[in-house]
């Protein structure tokens, strides 16, 4: 998993509430198991036409919105089932940043052990950056995991607040395998200690 601490990107703007997994991850493309090549199918149903093409009405398609790595959208994102491909196609895209007023609870979790960082702001600070996309599309905002704080060029600064451990774990770059692996040593002298006082668990 790449570290996240401070990430300098075009924000994307999508303007929907309840944005199911289903959406941004069709049932369809779940097939495989590993976590790469799912991006080209990120909001497939909206993302393309009938023939195949780019549906020009779709937001992610504008040309000022291209190689975004933070998006913006409404209430309730990632509602749905609990697949955890969502996150892995919105990591492959080239999203590291997602910013709305709450996710749906599973897919918040699945977010921060696939090197994702949702962000929950107030109903008046998204309109403040939604407002900012629409009038500038293409601007970049600056996002500081360290110091949990979202700026914009206009001037405005959102602080937000995110868990200790899941803040820990996306600026080290470390899932829940990564950290537990990190404390190998204690475990190795944990479970040989456990060997001399308790054998009987071992056979």
């Amino acid at each position: 998993m790449k570290p996240l601490d401070k990430l300098e990107g075009v924000a994307a703007l999508i303007d929907k509430s309840n944005i199911d997994t289903d959406q941004i991850i069709p049932k369809q493309f779940l097939k495989k198991v590993e976590r790469t090549g799912f991006g080209v199918h990120l909001f497939h149903d909206w993302r393309y036409l009938a023939d195949g093409s780019d549906n020009p009405d779709f937001d992610l398609n504008k040309p000022s919105f291209k190689d975004a790595s933070i998006l913006v959208a409404g209430d309730n994102f990632g509602c749905g089932s609990s697949r955890e491909h969502a996150p892995w196609a919105l990591e492959d895209y080239g999203f590291r940043v997602i910013i709305s007023t709450s996710f749906a609870d599973i897919f918040h979790s699945n977010c921060f052990k696939n090197g994702i960082l949702p962000i929950m702001v107030n109903e008046n600070q998204l309109k403040l950056l939604m407002d900012e996309i629409r009038q500038n599309e293409g601007v970049s905002f600056l996002v500081d995991l360290e110091n949990q704080q979202v700026a914009t060029p206009s001037g405005t600064y959102i602080q937000f607040d995110i868990d200790p451990f899941r803040k820990e774990g996306l600026l080290k770059g470390l899932d829940n395998i990564a950290w537990s692996l990190s404390h190998e040593d204690d475990i190795s002298r944990f479970e040989t200690e456990q060997k001399k006082t308790a054998p009987w668990l071992w056979n």
